[in-house]
C-alpha cells in the first residue's frame, strides 16, 4: 500500500473541520517566542493557533503535499517529509518544544518517529504529545466481552496502526529521556459510536468532560501528554 498516495487523497477530500477543544488543551504548553517543530500537522490548523494565538515561531511536516500546500496557503512554514523514510532535516536538539498531534498512531515504525522528535528536542524542552487513548472505558467493556471493534474517529479508527495506553506512552518517552510532567484527556464526546446518547445530553456532557480531565486514562478519547527531555 502507498501510505503517501493514500493519505494524498484523505486530505483532498477533508476540511480543516477539527475538534478545537482538543487543540485548546495543548496550547497553553506553548510560549510566545518559542521554536516550535510539529510532525504530521496535517494543512495546519493546530500549527496556525500556535502562530496566531501563541506567537511561537512554528515549522511543520506533512507526508503529504496537498497538506502542505494548504499550510502554505495559510502563511505556515509547511514542508512535505516522510518520516517512515526521512530524518527530519534539523540538527539535534533545534526546537524548544516538539508536538505530535494525533498521528504517531498512524505510523508503521512508532519508534522512529519518537526517536525523530526527541533528538531536535533541546534539554529542558517540553515534548506535547496526543494519542489515541485504547484504555478507554468503552474498549476496555467491549474486549472483556471478546470484541474489538473498529469504530469510526474512536482510538480504534481504521486509519489507525498502532495503539497507546499511558503505561507505553511513559515507556517511549521514558526510554528517550523525556520525563511526563503532566497528563490531561479530550473526551471527544462527538463521537457517536464511541459513546451513548445519554452522554452528549447538554445537561450530562460538561461532567464527563470534567470528568475525562480528572481521569483520563479512563474516560478521554484522547491522552494529552506534556514531556520535558532531562537537561544533562
Amino acid at each position: 500500500m502507498d501510505l503517501v498516495a493514500w493519505y494524498e487523497a484523505y486530505w483532498a477530500g477533508k476540511d480543516d473541520t477539527v475538534d478545537q477543544s482538543r487543540l485548546d488543551l495543548m496550547l497553553p504548553y506553548v510560549q510566545p517566542g518559542q521554536r516550535v517543530f510539529q510532525l504530521d500537522g496535517g494543512p495546519g490548523m493546530l500549527a496556525e493557533r500556535m502562530v496566531k494565538e501563541r506567537k511561537a515561531d512554528v515549522v511543520m511536516t506533512d507526508l503529504t503535499h496537498e497538506a502542505t500546500r494548504r499550510a502554505r496557503a495559510k502563511g505556515l512554514n509547511a514542508s512535505q517529509l516522510y518520516i517512515a523514510e526521512q530524518d527530519i532535516p534539523w540538527p539535534d536538539a533545534s526546537f524548544d518544544v516538539v508536538v505530535s498531534d494525533s498521528a504517531i498512531e498512524h505510523h508503521f515504525d512508532p519508534a522512529r518517529s519518537f526517536d525523530e522528535l526527541a533528538r531536535i528536542l533541546k534539554p529542558g524542552g517540553v515534548f506535547i504529545l496526543c494519542l489515541p487513548n485504547i484504555g478507554h472505558w468503552r474498549h476496555r467493556w467491549l474486549l472483556l466481552r471478546g470484541k474489538f471493534p473498529y469504530i469510526p474517529a474512536s482510538p480504534t479508527d481504521f486509519t489507525h496502526l498502532r495503539f497507546f495506553t499511558l503505561n507505553e506512552i511513559r515507556q517511549w518517552l521514558g526510554d528517550r529521556d523525556i520525563l511526563i510532567e503532566r497528563v490531561d484527556g479530550s473526551p471527544s464526546t462527538w463521537v457517536r459510536g464511541l459513546y451513548p446518547v445519554w452522554i452528549r445530553h447538554p445537561w450530562v456532557r460538561p461532567w464527563y468532560e470534567k470528568l475525562a480531565h480528572r481521569w483520563p486514562t479512563m474516560l478521554a478519547r484522547d491522552l494529552i501528554v506534556i514531556g520535558r527531555k532531562k537537561t544533562p
